[in-house]
């Protein structure tokens, strides 16, 4: 039997798709992130600010890539078992997450990487019948 798996990304949520001969399942994956800001270093910034510059910025930097490492995880034990993956979303979630899957060896299963803008669970789920092979 093989299993097919769609999923609509973006860095708040992941609406996954798995789809077989028996069934078709629709889950819900949020992330637990904070905002991510940038902060610039432009004009007006004073020595005293460069010479603590980074530290409260690459902590929050470094907890938000944390808690982004966390979600795709969780986003991936969800489609392992998947033979085909299809990964689509209007952002970079969907290029991160395709590098986590290229690490973690399952790089080879996914058939596309496509960019749309938001969509229904509806239509997520008619995308990934549609464009997977049978």
């Amino acid at each position: 039997m093989t299993t097919q798996a769609g999923l609509w990304i973006d860095h708040r949520k992941a609406v996954i798709v798995t789809v077989s001969k028996q069934e078709e399942a629709t889950r819900l994956v949020t992330a637990q992130v904070g905002k991510h800001v940038r902060f610039s270093g432009g004009a007006g910034s004073g020595e005293s600010h460069r010479s603590q510059k980074g530290t409260g910025e690459d902590t929050r930097e470094r907890r938000f890539e944390g808690q982004l490492s966390t979600y795709y995880d969780e986003v991936i034990s969800c489609i392992r078992d998947a033979d085909a993956i299809l990964i689509f979303g209007p952002g970079e979630a969907k290029g991160e997450l395709r590098t986590q899957l290229e690490r973690g060896g399952l790089g080879a299963r996914i058939v596309a990487v496509e960019t749309v803008d938001k969509m229904t669970d509806r239509q997520i789920a008619a995308k990934v019948r549609e464009r997977m092979p049978h």
